[in-house]
């Protein structure tokens, strides 16, 4: 739009818009970006569905201290979310000077020390909180933040191996977030530290759903990555192939839960998690048959339908155990 407003106007017009916009600019949305909003929002969904299906769990009802323990989870859980996407920025500026131009580093948005600065107050926000908060928290987001360390940071840096890379972020997510959090919250209910049926079952979905998109993520950024030797699958299996692998996990993950819920699961709504699973494998499928890998907006259109569908589960899952 400012592009269009600008070619509308005079040059002086144009210098006087664009001294206001940049002085109206709000100094969060540089920090909104580097924050990666949508693991922001992944994150915030992990720890409500997790929090829910722990109430559901012992059938206990909500007050305001476990308000504040879901507040303080979600916190902590945010900063260690915004230390490891910041991290991976602060080593990738060049590869993302090509493959994502618009995070504040590879624009010049931020600095190094400003992004320095902000992941090291989040990391050490996030390990403060948490130790307050209760040990499985705390162990939690620890390990969290050390698995993200290797994963970003040389001379480990293991995201330039597609097998580690893949695991280091389906366990964190998969893993260590949902258990981790269900534990803390059973914790805080004083209740036994086991993990219901219904936690194994959401924790296989999101770690085989994490897989595809850590395989998926690299699709569209392929010239960055040979350029700077980062071997990916997509690199290694072409953009087809892993499309399609990508395509066939996400399959898997809902006819999985289908089946689950049927055979598995008796303390949950198995229509409600039949009926709206099967309608958002056919969602995904459709979306599918719009992209054009040719088309790198195509293809991150369909990466962050994906990562809807992931929100979405949070959403789904919890509410199938609460209307049980």
């Amino acid at each position: 739009m400012k592009e269009t407003w600008q070619k509308a106007y005079s040059f002086s017009n144009v210098a006087i818009d664009s001294t206001s916009t940049q002085s109206e600019k709000p100094w969060f949305y540089p920090y909104w970006k580097f924050s990666r909003p949508h693991t922001v929002i992944g994150t915030t969904c992990s720890v409500v569905g997790l929090y829910l299906m722990a109430i559901a769990s012992v059938n206990h009802n909500i007050n305001l201290s476990l308000i504040w323990q879901l507040l303080g989870a979600w916190v902590a859980c945010l900063g260690g979310n915004i230390y490891i996407v910041g991290l991976n920025q602060l080593e990738d500026v060049e590869i993302d000077k090509i493959n994502k131009p618009h995070l504040p580093l590879a624009s010049g948005e931020f600095t190094r020390k400003q992004a320095i600065l902000i992941i090291s107050i989040s990391a050490i926000l996030a390990i403060l909180i948490a130790g307050l908060m209760g040990p499985f928290l705390l162990g939690m987001v620890g390990i969290s933040l050390a698995i993200g360390t290797a994963y970003s940071l040389p001379p480990i840096r293991l995201k330039r191996f597609p097998f580690w890379a893949a695991i280091c972020i389906f366990t964190v997510r998969g893993a260590i977030v949902n258990l981790g959090l269900f534990l803390h919250f059973r914790w805080v209910l004083k209740a036994n530290q086991e993990i219901t049926p219904e936690v194994w079952a959401l924790t296989l979905f999101i770690l085989v759903f994490t897989v595809a998109i850590a395989i998926f993520k690299d699709i569209p950024d392929l010239e960055g990555d040979k350029q700077y030797n980062i071997t990916t699958f997509t690199i290694q299996l072409g953009q087809k192939t892993v499309f399609n692998l990508s395509l066939w996990l996400l399959t898997t993950c809902y006819l999985g839960i289908v089946i689950a819920g049927i055979l598995w699961l008796p303390s949950i709504n198995t229509k409600f998690l039949v009926i709206t699973h099967l309608f958002a494998l056919g969602l995904l499928w459709w979306q599918s048959r719009k992209v054009d890998l040719q088309d790198k907006m195509a293809i991150a259109k369909f990466y962050q339908f994906i990562w809807k569908l992931f929100f979405l589960e949070y959403l789904l899952f919890p509410l199938a155990c609460l209307s049980r």
